[in-house]
Formats: structure tokens, sequence, C-alpha cells
């Protein structure tokens, strides 16, 4: 069975949509659709594994360092700098590698701009910035993950993903990193390939 939800404020979902980076809102919708779902009559409860493409990929993270319960995950593409990064080193377009931007991103900038001037940058308060990354709390992740990127990724930078991979390992978790070489963001050029390999991957873990 696949659930596949939409953020508030998105497509038929009730309220405002606020933006997942600023704010838990979105977080919190994707946690309680989980919780609905472990109720649900057709489902094995202790089976259910979470994937998320790019915004989906941050929340699948967060998701899974909050709830024990969520037994895998598979991220693309995935937004899973920690906040440091997501402030300085993620933009829209030219995320290539070797070409960081040479001031910090403004992508969803009011986000930055309202955090900042109440707590300061990363720069000037790492503890407050750490402390809203996911990144900062994987030895309490839930659940192996599978990962997968392009290197010609002009909307997320391929990097998140293999720091997330070392940060992982260090932790003493389950990881896997798969890269595209000159795939996009969709990874539209190896899309059965990831897509036989996410299955494969949840068959191994939720089966």
């Amino acid at each position: 069975m696949l659930l596949r939800p939409d953020y508030r404020g998105h497509g038929n979902s009730e309220g405002e949509p606020t933006g997942a980076y600023g704010s838990n809102g979105y977080a919190i919708d994707v946690l309680n659709a989980y919780s609905s779902l472990q109720k649900y009559k057709d489902v094995n409860p202790d089976k259910i594994g979470m994937w998320g493409h790019s915004l989906g990929g941050f929340l699948t993270l967060r998701a899974m360092v909050v709830n024990p319960d969520i037994k895998a995950g598979v991220i693309w593409a995935g937004v899973v700098g920690s906040y440091e990064d997501l402030f300085d080193r993620w933009r829209r377009r030219g995320a290539l590698s070797g070409t960081p931007p040479v001031t910090p991103s403004r992508r969803g900038g009011s986000w930055r701009q309202t955090l900042s001037e109440q707590f300061g940058d990363p720069s000037e308060n790492k503890a407050f910035w750490d402390s809203l990354s996911a990144n900062s709390f994987l030895s309490d992740i839930s659940g192996p993950i599978q990962l997968h990127h392009g290197t010609n990724d002009e909307s997320v930078p391929y990097e998140f993903s293999e720091t997330l991979k070392r940060q992982m390992i260090e932790a003493g978790k389950e990881v896997e990193l798969y890269l595209y070489d000159n795939d996009d963001h969709n990874i539209s050029q190896n899309f059965n390939i990831a897509a036989n390999r996410s299955v494969e991957f949840f068959d191994k873990y939720l089966k």
C-alpha cells in the first residue's frame, strides 16, 4: 500500500502552506499521516517506510530521527544538508559541485531572515542552527537509509547526500548512496534503475 500526502495548503489539503525549512508544520503533518497509516486495517504497523524527493527527503530525514517506528527510508535528491549548509551553501540553481554561492542562498529567504535576525546566522550561533538540523541527531535515526542523487542536479547539491552518508557511517547507521553521473534533480536518465533499487531496498527491510 502507498500513501502519498499533500502538505498543508497544497493540492486538496486544508491549511496554509508554511514551507518546511522555517516551520515544523509540514513535518508535523507527515508524522500525523504516518500515525494514521499505522491504524489503517490493511497496513502492518510494524512494516512502514518513507520515500521522499527533494523537500520530501528533508522531511523523511526529520521524521526518521523523531519517530522510532519508521523502519526504512529512501531519499532522492534530498535537501539533507545541515541548516548551516542550507543557509550558506544552497541556492536554487547553480548547485553543482565546485560552484558554491558567493553569498548565502536566498531560497526561502524569509525564514533565513526571520531566524537569523532573532538568533544570528550559523557563524554567530552554531548551537541554535545545529539544534534545528536532523543531521545532529542521527544517533536516533529509526532505520537504514538509501540515498540517490544526480551529479548534474542544479537544485540540490549532491554533496549533501555524500555528507549525509559519511555522517550516517560515523553514527554507526546503515546507509547506501547511489550517484548518477550527469543526471538531473529528478534522476530522469536513470529513473527506472533508481526506482528498482528503491523497491529492492524496501523489500529487504519491510517484507
